[in-house]
């Protein structure tokens, strides 16, 4: 009887790092299509906006400048809650083995 606590403790453990792999690339997964689907509807805009005001150059600047600062602050955006999420499902997991361990003691 006293092998089956560290089996079930060690197993337990395993399944809530794979869990937590999995939730953390899942939130990455759809972090990363929603900034791409951002992106691309920004460079269409761009786009549109470039061919509509093609006779006043100033205007063009000005919203391919506002364009290329909202891309980069998507990206930005993108890596902190990348990074955020990680810490917090690796701090969530820790937790939680620790919550095991302690059963299991």
């Amino acid at each position: 009887m006293s092998f089956s606590f560290p089996i079930a403790a060690a197993a337990a453990v395993v399944v809530v790092l794979v869990v937590k792999e999995v939730v953390v690339v899942v939130v990455v997964v759809v972090v990363v299509v929603v900034v791409v689907v951002v992106v691309v509807v920004l460079v269409a805009v761009e786009v549109v906006v470039v061919a509509l005001l093609s006779t006043f150059s100033a205007a063009i600047v000005v919203v391919v400048l506002v364009v290329v600062v909202v891309k980069v602050v998507l990206v930005v955006v993108t890596v902190v809650v990348v990074v955020v999420m990680e810490v917090i499902a690796s701090l969530v997991a820790l937790a939680a083995v620790d919550v095991v361990v302690l059963v299991a003691a």
